[in-house]
């Protein structure tokens, strides 16, 4: 244990002035900032922990206090309640310990980003430096330093399961069969680890967060969120307020992938902005803070065994996956106990033992990415179940069709699985890529190789999440829909303007969905996470126009003195059947119709409503995770990879992925396409170059110098897609999500298409160029690979 006292900043170096570059060249952002906030907008940036694990023993902000153009600092006496979405478990800013590095400290507010961050430099903080957790298993260990000694006093939902007095926020179980008694029917057994680091979500655009509270207390946000209000709602209840006095507005979203959803960044804006009342404070975040600073993909080790009869039928299966969730697990507890009832993929086994647990390290915080945990556990459970698949000598793609999930299995969680097109997903996929036809490679030094695997994903989240949306016409029968799901660039708009223009019987090109989200005017929405608002919020915009279709056709019906069964609305006109008479929507859906001889007006404007809300979820024994409805439903898919292998460099070159999978009912076909390219490039982006280089807690390669995506010159030759269609019984027209399900089976089926071309199998992400190399060498040593 070791006493400093530092005035450390944020560890970014210079990296406001680089991004501020831009924007003094055209002076446009600081102009609009203007026109929208005024002259008076402040600025805010943040003091953060150079430790990854310390004590707070005394701040000193005197000196930044009285610097010219700073108005106010704010620390963690200015935050005593706690927040977090399903635990909470952190302060907005640190009050007694700060736990990763890069944890907030205190934010200074000033007239300009350059005031602010020099006046950080002179806040002084005493710290007690403590003995860190830089890895799950570690962490796990009785003698490991708590990172949450009060963990037993924190608020958390009915589901999540947390070990007070260690380490350990969730621990998910699932308890189906026997299987210590399976492996002796069993004729290959397989057992290995699996490791996957932590990645970033990379966004185009960084956070970004404006707030300002009034004379009156009200609170205005602005902000790039996936969750407005749940944003509205974290941050009400952890600064003491009502929701009504809490406004969150939130345009349209440069990418989010997860981590806009939630809440990271947003609340300290809000503080800040306590402390100026009728001033609008604006925090941004640099590319190196966004890295490291904001929700990251979880690291994690995955222990699996599983065995198999001699004729390809899998016995059981053996799990434990120990999650890397960083300093706060607000969002990594329901990561965990997703991965727990998915841990088996998606394979029917009737013998089933898992143990998933959340792990408090210090390192940065888990939270929502792709796949919410789902890309994470299928790289190991189909790397091994193609290993297994090799143990008994059977095809890999015939393996996996003899004991994939069909309509009617028994699924890890004793629940019976609803009407499912995998097998359909497998035979396409691997038809694509010519599956079981050798093919030669483009050139000597090359190797071929041909891979594949299959995935499941639900929406993970709790019971008890609602949409809500409102549909109204306007004078030219044109309409507006209100909606509280996000646009991040993945549709949600265009499908909700489809869907309401279906249910009414009006053309698309009528139907506006407006923006941006607003929590003080547009309904209700849980969060735009889990791949859901397709099927959610779609039931919602439904069940809104049929309530709008039919007050219009209960009018229309009084009207022409006609039973209502007879009517009906195409192309924006009110139709019977059985008179033939026929009027448009025009006027009569905001003035009405009148009555016989100049009797008055019936009707009025028509605004129809809609909710939505999964009523059948059942909740799930906590000792054996079994229970009758553990979730809405599953997604499914397949990926099959042909690639090329240098011998001589190690790279991989990906010639082409084929991606089928089952979205219930395509309302769009082209952006479910879209949907399946994006997610295969963002796979093999995870797959072949991402991963944190985390040194004693603190984050080497926090630029994209150091941390490479992918780019263009990266992406396959060519990609297949695939829509399956098999109706999903409580969604819209059949439909499920596909968002984040098109990433999850990319990572492992590039891995076996590698395994597959030069017999080495890689059991940590990233599968680089490198360790390719170094593992061909040791081979052509004779060296075990």
């Amino acid at each position: 244990m070791s006493t400093t006292t530092t005035n450390p900043t944020r560890p970014v170096g210079d990296s406001v002035k680089r991004i501020d570059a831009l924007e003094k060249v055209t002076g446009e952002a600081l102009f609009a900032d203007d026109l929208q906030f005024g002259p008076g907008l402040l600025f805010g940036r943040i003091v953060r922990s150079p430790h990854p694990h310390a004590l707070i023993k005394h701040i000193d902000t005197s000196r930044a206090l009285a610097m010219p153009g700073v108005k106010a600092v704010v620390t963690g006496a200015d935050t005593p309640k706690q927040i977090g979405l399903y635990l909470k478990d952190r302060h907005i800013f640190c009050r007694e310990r700060t736990r990763y590095v890069g944890d907030p400290v205190a934010g200074v507010v000033a007239t300009s980003e350059e005031i602010a961050e020099a006046a950080c430099k002179l806040v002084e903080v005493e710290y007690e430096v403590l003995e860190p957790v830089l890895d799950p298993l570690r962490g796990m260990a009785p003698d490991a330093p708590l990172i949450h000694p009060d963990l037993g006093n924190y608020e958390v939902p009915n589901f999540i399961f947390p070990k007070a007095g260690t380490n350990i926020s969730n621990h998910f179980k699932i308890r189906k069969g026997d299987p210590d008694a399976a492996w002796a029917l069993c004729d290959a057994i397989v057992e290995d680890e699996f490791r996957v680091p932590h990645v970033q979500h990379v966004p185009i655009e960084p956070h970004v967060a404006v707030a300002k509270m009034d004379q009156r207390g009200e609170i205005t946000l602005w902000t790039s969120s996936q969750s407005p209000f749940a944003q509205r709602n974290l941050i009400a209840e952890a600064l003491g307020l009502s929701q009504s006095s809490v406004r969150v507005i939130a345009p349209f979203v440069g990418g989010g992938f997860g981590c806009k959803a939630g809440v990271t960044m947003e609340a300290l804006a809000v503080v800040m902005a306590q402390k100026v009342p009728g001033y609008a404070v604006k925090l941004r975040l640099t590319r190196e803070e966004e890295f490291f600073t904001t929700f990251v993909r979880q690291g994690l080790i995955a222990r699996t065994k599983i065995g198999a009869t001699a004729d390809g039928k899998i016995q059981a299966m053996q799990t434990e996956y120990f999650w890397d969730a960083g300093a706060y697990t607000e969002y990594g507890v329901n990561i965990t106990r997703a991965s727990g009832y998915s841990s088996t993929g998606p394979y029917e086994i009737p013998n089933v033992r898992a143990d998933s647990y959340c792990v408090y390290t210090n390192h940065p915080v888990g939270g929502a990415f792709r796949g919410f945990g789902m890309p994470e556990i299928h790289w190991g459970i189909e790397q091994i179940v193609d290993m297994l698949a090799e143990a008994i000598g059977m095809d890999k793609a015939e393996f996996r069709l003899k004991n994939c999930i069909r309509t009617g299995s028994i699924i890890a969680t004793g629940s019976t699985m609803h009407p499912v097109g995998l097998v359909e997903c497998i035979k396409q996929a691997t038809a694509a890529i010519h599956w079981g036809t050798e093919e030669r490679a483009s050139a000597p030094h090359k190797r071929r190789g041909k891979g594949l695997a299959i995935m499941w994903k639900a929406p993970a989240m709790p019971p008890n999440a609602g949409s809500s949306a409102s549909v109204r016409f306007n004078e030219d029968a044109t309409v507006t829909v209100s909606v509280g799901g996000q646009e991040i660039g993945q549709g949600a708009f265009t499908v909700a303007a489809q869907m309401a223009a279906a249910a009414l019987g009006v053309p698309y090109e009528w139907v506006r969905v407006e923006g941006p989200i607003d929590t003080q005017y547009n309904p209700y929405e849980w969060q735009t996470v889990a791949s859901r608002l397709t099927w959610s919020m779609g039931n919602a915009v439904m069940a809104a126009a049929k309530d709008a279709r039919r007050q219009v056709l209960d009018l229309a019906a009084e009207h022409w003195g006609e039973d209502v069964d007879h009517l009906d609305i195409k192309d924006g006109m009110v139709i019977s059947y059985r008179s033939e008479e026929a009027m448009p929507l025009k006027k009569m859906v905001v003035y009405g119709l009148p009555k016989p001889a100049g009797q008055g007006w019936r009707g009025g404007p028509i605004i129809g409503h809609g909710s939505f809300m999964p009523s059948y979820v059942t909740g799930l024994d906590p000792e054996t995770g079994q229970g009758p409805r553990s979730v809405v439903h599953y997604t499914t898919g397949c990926q099959a990879v042909d690639l090329e292998v240098d011998t001589i460099t190690g790279q991989v070159t990906i010639l082409r992925i084929a991606a089928a999978f089952d979205v219930g009912k395509a309302i769009n076909p082209d952006q479910v396409r879209a949907q399946i390219e994006g997610g295969a490039v963002q796979g093999a982006s995870t797959a072949l170059f991402e991963g944190f280089q985390l040194k004693n807690g603190k984050l080497a390669n926090h630029s994209f110098v150091d941390y490479r995506i992918a780019t263009s010159v990266d992406v396959p030759f060519e990609i297949i897609p695939i829509i399956i269609e098999v109706p999903q019984d409580d969604g819209p027209w059949g439909a499920r999500g596909i968002g984040e399900h098109s990433m999850v089976p990319t990572a492992p089926a590039i891995a076996n298409a590698v395994a597959d071309a030069i017999g080495v199998r890689v059991l940590e992400l990233p599968i680089t160029a490198e360790k390719l190399y170094l593992a061909l060498e040791a081979q052509a040593d004779g060296m075990p690979v």
